[in-house]
């Protein structure tokens, strides 16, 4: 809990990627920054439900903050990839005309892209496309082919951005929603917070499909609202369906459209739609959902079939109405010491490290004194994942520890050694979907069928809690009810269905 004497530099609301980016980005100097999210891990929102997709920068208009940003935040992500060793594939993208009508549109997606200074743009030939994707459709007329395209693990993407921010000094609260912020003399001088008051000289507002609310609170662009829309995506079987590229249909008003990719763990995933919803918290899946989807990256891929779904998820995009189509960073023109963030949908992920090099910008052109740290970022300690190793390097691995020798995961071969690391590290992972996150337990063909209790044990034992305390993803996401001891001691039931409410749900036997 915060006290009377909590006070930093700087405060940045949301800790997605966007936010967990500009944290690390401030960690460079002499300043105290806290990090605030009201979910139980970072990136549990759009960060961790997108596409994947390291866009080249092609298709934003050109002149505007997307495309300025996408382009760097590109160039930036292989480099940030590689110090935090973050899975990632250098595959490029294909946006494919089915048909030669839609082959003219193909030549202005090219001029676009030229125009946004991306490299190696070119057209492909039908046969090239094909060569390039084998399971594309036989009605290919051609293809632009972006070689600076790839994809990512979003999940491990930002846990590893945050971790560097914490492992440089950035306090990072969570469970801590932001409630309303503390305003004096037309200054900002903190946060009202779930875990009590936050004084800070400056404020970052990162906090994703909310932020229009905190744009309001400040008395800024009240014209301006934020318009949820779900997109579903379904991931395949990796040893079913395997494409070797990111490959687009023609963008639309609603976006770039349902995609077919490869993920950076190597299972194919299709998605998303484009669904406005009134609810900003509607992250379930749909029958219908599943069907618009699956036609639509058949016309692309025709071999995929919906028995090698394994897998299905939803992100919530937040689309800006009443602004000019682009991102929204800037100042506060009500609130000296307040910075907004908003409109951040796709390309967010992508330009996420540009944007923390534009808003750190931003911060030192109004005032904010920035002194960099003498010997620059620590590194981040890097957790061995047993399943790129060879049998030499796990068996001395097995030798050091012998927690790596215990299989929990049997489909993502994840140890009892990785969960306990992820579990201590720089931000300890306190849920089962915080260490899927971390690990990536749990997304194979069995999707936890085989972990799931081994990892509620291991939890347990590692945080010292009753396995009934465990949980999915914080608050009241529990695995289990009680022992099957305690059901034992309860009265016989009277019919079928009390039978059911008092059945087995305890420890595994």
């Amino acid at each position: 809990m915060f006290d009377s004497n909590s006070h930093v530099d700087v405060a940045i609301i949301g800790a997605g990627i966007v936010g967990s980016m500009i944290a690390r980005e401030l960690s460079r100097y002499q300043l105290s920054v806290a990090l605030l999210d009201r979910a139980n891990d970072v990136g549990t929102g759009a960060s961790s439900a997108n596409s994947a997709i390291l866009h080249s920068g092609h298709d934003p208009r050109p002149g505007s903050l997307k495309a300025r940003l996408n382009r760097r935040g590109n160039e930036l992500w292989w480099k940030v990839g590689e110090e935090l060793d973050i899975p990632r594939i250098a595959c490029g993208s294909m946006i494919v005309a089915l048909g030669r009508e839609q082959l003219p549109e193909l030549d202005k997606l090219l001029a676009r892209g030229t125009a946004n200074n991306i490299e190696g743009l070119r057209i492909l030939s039908a046969d090239e496309a094909r060569t390039r994707e084998p399971l594309l459709s036989d009605a290919t007329a051609g293809a632009l082919w972006t070689p600076t395209a790839g994809v990512i693990d979003p999940l491990r993407g930002t846990v590893a951005i945050a971790e560097s921010a914490a492992v440089n000094g950035v306090l990072v609260e969570l469970d801590c929603e932001v409630s309303g912020l503390i305003i004096e003399h037309g200054r900002i001088a903190g946060v009202h917070s779930s875990r009590g008051d936050l004084r800070a000289n400056w404020v970052i507002n990162a906090a994703g499909i909310y932020s229009d609310v905190i744009l309001h609170e400040a008395g800024d662009h009240l014209e301006y609202s934020l318009i949820p829309r779900k997109g579903e995506y379904f991931l395949f079987d990796a040893a079913r369906v395997q494409v070797h590229n990111v490959l687009f249909p023609l963008p639309t008003e609603k976006g770039k459209g349902t995609l077919v990719t490869v993920s950076a763990h190597g299972n194919t995933m299709i998605g998303p739609n484009a669904t406005v919803i009134e609810n900003r918290e509607d992250t379930s899946n749909t029958a219908e959902g599943m069907r618009e989807i699956l036609a639509s990256a058949q016309r692309l891929v025709p071999s995929l079939d919906p028995r090698d779904i394994i897998a299905s998820f939803a992100g919530i995009r937040a689309t800006g109405v009443g602004g000019n189509g682009d991102f929204l960073i800037e100042l506060s023109s009500s609130v000296d010491h307040l910075v907004h963030l908003s409109g951040i949908e796709s390309p967010g992920y992508v330009a996420a490290p540009a944007i923390a090099e534009h808003v750190v910008g931003l911060l030192a052109g109004s005032g904010l004194r920035l002194v960099p740290k003498p010997h620059g970022l620590k590194d981040l300690p890097r957790r061995p994942r047993f399943r790129e190793l060879t049998h030499d390097e796990r068996a001395k691995l097995i030798a050091k520890d012998s927690s790596y020798g215990r299989i929990v995961c049997r489909c993502e071969m994840v140890t009892e050694g990785e969960v306990v690391a992820a579990m201590k590290g720089p931000i300890p992972a306190r849920s089962y979907d915080a260490l899927k996150r971390r690990c990536w337990l749990g997304t194979g063909r069995c999707q936890g069928g085989f972990d799931y209790s081994r990892v509620i044990e291991l939890m347990a034992r590692e945080d010292g809690l009753p396995q009934t305390e465990v949980t999915k993803k914080g608050g009241e996401s529990r695995f289990l009810y009680r022992e099957t001891k305690d059901a034992a001691a309860l009265p016989e039931p009277h019919c079928a269905c009390n039978a059911l409410e008092t059945a087995a749900t305890g420890e595994p036997r």
